[in-house]
């Protein structure tokens, strides 16, 4: 039941992301469950669980859905509903679905439990290192916004609608999420791989920034 289940999710995956923005694409999915396969493994999570919801954790993310948080975990919901999956890792894959996303930081400590970890900690990392970058200026041009503006600081958001909203250059968000991410990772491997992703994006912060001003 498991691979059938499991060949049956990818495919009902790429096909809603068929037309998907590049960074949040079905490549990105296929990266996070790569990810989240390895650090399951080593944390000893229920591995079921851990690649449902890597692969369902953007089936319709809130980004691109009007602001719409519920319709992931409720598309989620419907589509596990269908399948033979016992009703309590139903519910605990559509739980990750609804508690994965970072939100300026204002969803944390609202759920736990080491799959949840684990699947958030590999979503995380493909926010960082080479692939972060590419993600977020790809994202920032899908959304026309500019790369830089030294009279627009980062800032500290007071609550998550603040953060949703923002139209802040694309730089600000390595300072307001990207460069955050180190620190909060839940599990071990997490931390491990995260160093190096947090390194590749510092440099890449602080050589922006020299190229900017002239100054490399």
């Amino acid at each position: 039941m498991t691979e059938t289940l499991l060949a049956a999710t990818e495919a009902y995956v790429k096909a809603q992301l068929a037309e998907a923005e590049a960074g949040h694409d079905w490549w990105h999915i296929h990266r996070v469950h790569t990810l989240a396969c390895k650090l399951g493994e080593t944390e000893r999570a229920d591995m079921l669980v851990v690649q449902l919801s890597a692969l369902l954790h953007d089936i319709a993310d809130a980004k691109f859905h009007g602001g719409d948080e519920e319709l992931g975990p409720a598309r989620a919901a419907a589509y596990l509903a269908q399948t033979a999956l016992d009703a309590e890792r139903q519910k605990h894959v559509v739980d990750i679905i609804r508690h994965l996303s970072f939100k300026g930081g204002f969803n944390e400590g609202r759920f736990y439990s080491l799959e949840y970890a684990v699947v958030r900690d590999a979503d995380r990392l493909d926010a960082m290192g080479a692939i972060g970058i590419a993600r977020t200026f790809h994202y920032g041009g899908f959304r026309n916004r500019t790369l830089y503006d030294p009279a627009i600081p980062p800032v500290q958001y007071a609550d998550r609608e603040a953060y949703k909203s923002s139209t802040a250059p694309t730089l600000n968000h390595f300072h307001e999420k990207l460069l955050l991410l180190k620190e909060g990772m839940l599990t071990e491997s997490g931390k491990r791989l995260a160093e190096g992703r947090h390194a590749v994006l510092q440099a890449y912060v602080d050589q922006f920034l020299a190229e900017w001003h002239g100054e490399a």
